[in-house]
């Protein structure tokens, strides 16, 4: 998964701008204190951090390996939004998405507007869930699986089937290449895959949690990275867990935003 706001150069740090249509393609959190959030997220995750765009206030972009692989950012002026997470979805026309989204129940906040090399939409469905929208460059890759990358989400809402109706028909899901992109119910989930990889799925919803996109980060090892992410000032909200697709446990940040972390099962 590439970086949807940056472009490439001849240098290793920098990969080009990415934008799968129809599935996440970046993720970006919204920090009240960015020193904060590089204080917790480098350690934990192996970040390094470049300069981004900062219209809308400061913003870096992470780094693993070279590869840019999610954003960080404080919103500046009257805007007052929580710490969190944001999935962004690719997609070939911010326009017809953001009118797509309205036209089956969710809210369009922001845009869509032009942002560095593309545009961007910031929404929610018709549960609530935020969610982005980012068209730029399209391209094939998506989710990686390195450590420190986003290689997994998750919607939890009250309804996953009609959140899957939501969502496949803002995003052309039924119509695009089967054997490139596949929607399929599989481990009590609605399971996107991309590439013949699964990505995304969205579930029922949790008690005391309302509906939201959570991002899982790979890591080699989930239970040293709940030491490590607690030494480092965040909390452990739930215990380890082992699901069909690794080893998971949900955390928060030293601000409250939520994330959770997944490894290999043994």
């Amino acid at each position: 998964m590439g970086d949807p706001m940056g472009e490439k150069t001849v240098d290793e740090k920098t990969v080009r701008v990415r934008c799968v249509p129809g599935a996440p393609c970046w993720v970006s959190l919204t920090a009240r204190d960015l020193d904060l959030a590089k204080a917790f997220y480098g350690p934990l995750l192996g970040w390094s951090f470049e300069p981004g765009p900062d219209r809308w206030g400061p913003y870096l972009r992470a780094v693993v390996d070279g590869v840019e692989v999610a954003g960080l950012g404080v919103i500046g002026g009257d805007w007052q939004v929580p710490v969190a997470w944001t999935t962004v979805f690719g997609t070939e026309s911010a326009d017809q998405s953001a009118d797509g989204v309205r036209e089956r129940g969710g809210t369009v906040g922001v845009g869509p507007l032009a942002f560095d090399a593309g545009r961007i939409v910031l929404a929610s469905d018709s549960a609530g869930a935020a969610f982005g929208i980012w068209e730029g460059e399209p391209a094939d890759e998506t989710w990686m699986g390195a450590p420190g990358t986003p290689s997994w989400i998750e919607l939890r809402t009250p309804d996953p089937f009609a959140a899957a109706l939501f969502y496949g028909e803002v995003f052309r899901w039924d119509g695009r290449d089967p054997a490139h992109f596949e929607v399929r119910y599989e481990h009590e989930r609605v399971v996107l895959r991309v590439e013949g990889r699964s990505i995304a799925a969205l579930r029922g919803a949790e008690a005391g949690l309302g509906p939201h996109w959570e991002v899982f980060f790979s890591v080699a090892d989930t239970g040293a990275a709940l030491r490590q992410a607690v030494e480092l000032g965040g909390k452990v909200v739930g215990d380890p867990v082992d699901t069909p697709y690794g080893r998971v446990a949900r955390l928060s940040d030293p601000e409250g935003g939520l994330f959770s972390v997944i490894s290999p099962l043994g």
